[in-house]
């Protein structure tokens, strides 16, 4: 089918799909200053793994030290090869009328050793090319300066268990200002730690594999606040006056629905957000830890046989130098779960535990739509956690830096893809006109379908599909692009729109 005949026929189809589901999307415009876009990450999308001066990351080592953790033992060698096809990439973004592009910096294809004594001009002068032609295209970068790909010889030092990673980060975002700040306004300087923290150093489900659950998961959550902190106030103190641009921190939840009205289901739907979102908001926008989190790790560290608690102490000098250090409030989500009380403080003593510190039992309703399990269609949630944000965190923007469905197939008639985004975004609007939650931004994840990290190429969340068989690895766009491309078009969810 020719391309525009798929569009005319993608445009009468997408109101009979989102009615399958007998939802009634907002009607509402886009309010006129929210933009929309489309996000990636470089060790998901860019291979070029050893090529031109680039040095090892932590996922470089995992996927070929530990082929047997990833399915099918991929890798992300050459993934989208968007090292070389980035100029396809642009286009892409320009034809589907992007305000923003969100890609993360490889910081070892900038810094082979993770430090600034060896500057790689290559790499370099890759991501200049890049920004540029983005902003030659009317495209904004929002740049991430680290998405997971923690250069292999910090992680020998520690990697987030050291407290000096924040030093190395803080360098490395000192550069990065200098060398990009003149095409890039908008800064995220970490993507997610509470992943990181949890599947990387808590459970061992992604790199580095590590299965420290009661100790690790709190140490790297301090050392990637304090690295934020950090290159936030680089950033407020060097380059601010003169660049004219902002920083932020990406942090991702679940909503947790308490599974009752009985007080301790009550209190376990606060605790488990305390622990996911709170454990690193709350110190950025609050000035501490959640106190529940303070309480229950320190009596729980108490009774097991600790000299002091478990959750690292910031002092009041570090308090003071955290708080207040993001312009704006960057979220991702794609799931909800329902939460419930399963233990308090003083039960289940033994090994110290993060799960046990949480204290909650969460699980999937049945009736909620889902392909893989990290990702659901239950838009009230995505409402619900909004405006959980804006009125636990005092902030004054929202962006949504990811959201999106995974599909395990490869498919170009992407149905249900349409299906949850125009949810989700009908729930962002209601939030807006309903709750007046100063939502700014959407960003899709993702443009490409990509290596999903241990789930290798078996779950595919972009808008456009990448042949993953095909050496020139061909991108073809998928029904979800069209149908995107003309929300961004009309900003618009329905037929007819109303101000």
């Amino acid at each position: 089918m020719a391309r525009e005949s798929f569009s005319a026929f993608l445009f009468l189809v997408i109101f009979s799909i989102a009615n399958c589901d007998n939802v009634t999307l907002n009607n509402h415009f886009f309010p006129a200053n929210f933009k929309f876009g489309a996000a990636t990450a470089a060790y998901q999308i860019e291979g070029g793994w050893d090529e031109d001066g680039k040095g090892l990351n932590l996922w470089d080592w995992y996927t070929h030290t530990y082929p047997d953790r990833i399915t099918n033992e991929f890798t992300g060698d050459v993934a989208c090869d968007s090292y070389h096809k980035w100029k396809e990439d642009i286009q892409l973004l320009k034809d589907l009328g992007a305000n923003h592009y969100r890609l993360s910096l490889s910081w070892s294809r900038i810094l082979p050793d993770g430090t600034i004594n060896n500057v790689n001009q290559k790499g370099v002068n890759y991501y200049k090319n890049l920004l540029e032609t983005l902003r030659a295209n009317n495209i904004e970068p929002m740049v991430t300066l680290y998405h997971w790909d923690l250069p292999l010889s910090l992680h020998e030092l520690g990697g987030w268990l050291n407290p000096l990673t924040a030093d190395y980060f803080a360098e490395y975002a000192r550069l990065s200002f200098q060398l990009f700040g003149n095409y890039v306004k908008t800064w995220i300087t970490l993507n997610e730690p509470q992943t990181t923290c949890v599947q990387g150093y808590g459970n061992g489900e992604k790199a580095p594999g590590y299965n420290h659950s009661g100790e690790g998961v709190y140490q790297c959550a301090y050392t990637h606040i304090l690295a934020h902190a950090k290159a936030y106030h680089i950033y407020d103190k060097e380059f601010r006056t003169q660049q004219q641009g902002r920083v932020s921190i990406v942090l991702d939840s679940a909503w947790a629905e308490p599974a009752s009205n009985k007080t301790e289901d009550q209190i376990a739907g606060a605790t488990a957000m305390a622990f996911s979102m709170g454990l690193y908001a709350n110190p950025i926008y609050n000035g501490n830890w959640p106190q529940i989190v303070i309480d229950r790790v320190g009596n729980r560290s108490a009774n097991e046989g600790f000299s002091r608690s478990r959750l690292p102490e910031f002092t009041q000098e570090q308090l003071e130098f955290i708080k207040g250090t993001s312009d704006f409030f960057c979220l991702n989500s794609y799931a909800t779960d329902h939460t419930e009380y399963q233990n308090g403080p003083d039960d289940n003593i033994g090994d110290p535990s993060y799960v046990l510190d949480i204290g909650v039992r969460q699980w999937k309703d049945e009736s909620w739509k889902s392909v893989v399990n990290w990702v659901d269609l239950v838009p009230w949630g995505f409402r619900k956690l909004i405006n959980y944000v804006w009125n636990t965190y005092g902030v004054n923007e929202i962006v949504i830096t990811e959201n999106g469905w995974a599909d395990v197939e490869s498919i170009l008639e992407d149905d249900d893809r349409i299906t949850y985004i125009s949810q989700f975004l009908s729930a962002l609007l209601d939030a807006v006109y309903e709750d007046n939650v100063n939502v700014t931004g959407y960003t899709v994840w993702s443009l490409l379908d990509n290596f999903e990290w241990t789930n290798g190429y078996t779950q595919k969340l972009g808008i456009v599909q990448v042949n993953f068989t095909d050496p020139n690895r061909t991108r073809t766009p998928k029904s979800s692009y069209t149908w995107y491309q003309n929300v961004l078009s009309t900003r618009c969810l329905v037929e007819k729109c109303e101000e």
